[in-house]
């Protein structure tokens, strides 16, 4: 693509294909055909036969770099200045929330530096300067991030425990799946909204609970349970009794000591779950921050599950949206290469045994 920045070729592509050009200058002078030149090279045919017309004519300096064809309206310069302006947020500059969109931008720009810009210039002239249009990542408004970094640097001890343990890091969270996702789409004539018809009076929600288990020199390993659908007591989420099982399994599974990770939920801290914890001197448990999904991989789990199995689905009934669930879970047991993916997500790596 010979425009991949958008706007333009940048001040360095301008630069590699003038490169280009000189060495099939050389090339030329060699008697090299076209054809060769351009294999080699890897550009068109047509580029070179252009190329070679013009250096017939006056030589290599007619194949030297012109500079940009115009100069931007925002020079490099004072796009910087922009971008220190980009950073301090829409809300300090006027706007009511916190997204900035290609109209704000160019009243900025007309705001700050009184030049004239389209939506389309504006979209040209991030892209040239490495921006994109992204989904923001939320954090909850009572998260204390000196904590979050103190957790970060807790990642550290965790290791280390485990390096001195010789145990398995396990991370742990659940989620819960609805029957109809937000990107359901189908299509229909134009007019006609579609109608997807799913049972009201079923239970239209699935919790499940899985460990994200990493060691080195090990394959990582996924390990989930659904919650159950029926219980004795009427509870419709997990009990500390169901987080106890699921971690016994897990023991029993990996063959090792457990340091296990997890959030700060009530079921986690009741004192059966304690007792539980006190009692077995294979496991260790540590705490993350309060609010702080972004350092726990099984949230990078979830991610995953929600854009590709259950993405643009409608399920049926509870039993296809539980299929479609395990179905996804279980594939992802044999990609521990998304695994690894999701723990580099939360800034960790694993380190060779």
């Amino acid at each position: 693509m010979r425009y991949a920045q958008g706007g333009g070729l940048t001040g360095e592509r301008r630069v590699f294909r003038e490169k280009l050009r000189m060495e099939a200058a050389e090339r030329f002078a060699q008697g090299d055909e076209n054809s060769v030149i351009a294999h080699d090279l890897r550009v068109s045919v047509r580029s070179v036969q252009r190329w070679r017309r013009a250096w017939s004519q006056n030589g290599p300096r007619a194949l030297a770099s012109k500079g940009p064809a115009s100069l931007p309206l925002l020079s490099d310069e004072l796009f910087a200045v922009l971008e220190r302006e980009l950073a301090k947020g829409p809300v300090a500059h006027g706007w009511p929330d916190q997204t900035w969109t290609l109209s704000r931008i160019k009243t900025l720009i007309g705001r700050r530096f009184h030049k004239g810009y389209t939506v389309q210039g504006v979209a040209a002239l991030l892209k040239r300067h490495g921006w994109s249009c992204q989904v923001p990542a939320r954090r909850a408004l009572e998260r204390d991030e000196a904590a979050v970094r103190l957790g970060e640097g807790d990642l550290a001890e965790r290791g280390r425990t485990v390096a001195a343990l010789d145990a398995w890091l396990v991370f742990e969270d659940e989620a819960g799946f609805s029957m109809t996702p937000p990107t359901t789409r189908t299509w229909s004539r134009r007019g006609h909204t579609p109608v997807i018809r799913v049972r009201g009076r079923s239970r239209r929600r699935l919790s499940v609970a899985a460990l994200a288990c990493y060691k080195a020199g090990e394959p990582t390993r996924l390990i989930y349970r659904p919650c159950p659908d029926t219980r004795p007591d009427g509870r419709k989420s997990f009990s500390w009794k169901d987080y106890r099982d699921l971690i016994q399994t897990a023991h029993q599974q990996l063959g090792g000591p457990i340091v296990l990770v997890w959030d700060n939920l009530n079921t986690h801290l009741t004192a059966g779950m304690r007792r539980y914890v006190t009692d077995r001197d294979w496991l260790t448990v540590f705490q993350l921050p309060p609010y702080a999904p972004d350092l726990n991989p099984v949230e990078g789990i979830w991610s995953v599950l929600r854009r590709t199995t259950t993405a643009n689905r409608a399920f049926v009934d509870p039993d296809d949206l539980i299929t479609a669930v395990r179905r996804g879970l279980r594939q992802l047991q044999y990609r521990p290469d998304v695994l690894d993916g999701c723990l580099t997500g939360t800034g960790l790596r694993r380190q060779p045994p």
